[in-house]
């Protein structure tokens, strides 16, 4: 069994998370074209190496972001979008505030 670190309520297993992409700046409301938005909504980087990306907690709809390496699908910390480090992408989940 595969166990997920939630910042919110600790460890768990892997069957109570959903995957809500990856990290990443949103396109400009006012100056994006519809083939930025699209490429933005319908074509995610699938980088080799670690990677940031979007989890919610499902049972209680908690989203966070998880540090994983792709190469080895090894989940390497959690933490809650307000602890996110300085400097990175403004992401969100689809539809949803960036934080």
């Amino acid at each position: 069994m595969k166990i997920m670190t939630c910042p919110l309520n600790g460890p768990r297993n892997i069957d109570e998370f959903a995957y809500f992409g990856p990290l990443r700046a949103r396109p400009d409301p006012e100056g994006a074209s519809d083939a930025d938005w699209t490429r933005y909504i319908f074509h995610a980087p699938n980088p080799v190496g670690v990677i940031r990306e979007w989890w919610c907690h499902t049972p209680t709809n908690f989203f966070f972001i998880a540090e994983r390496d792709t190469a080895s699908d090894e989940i390497l910390r959690t933490y809650a979008p307000d602890e996110a480090p300085a400097g990175g992408p403004d992401g969100g989940p689809a539809g949803g505030d960036s934080a």
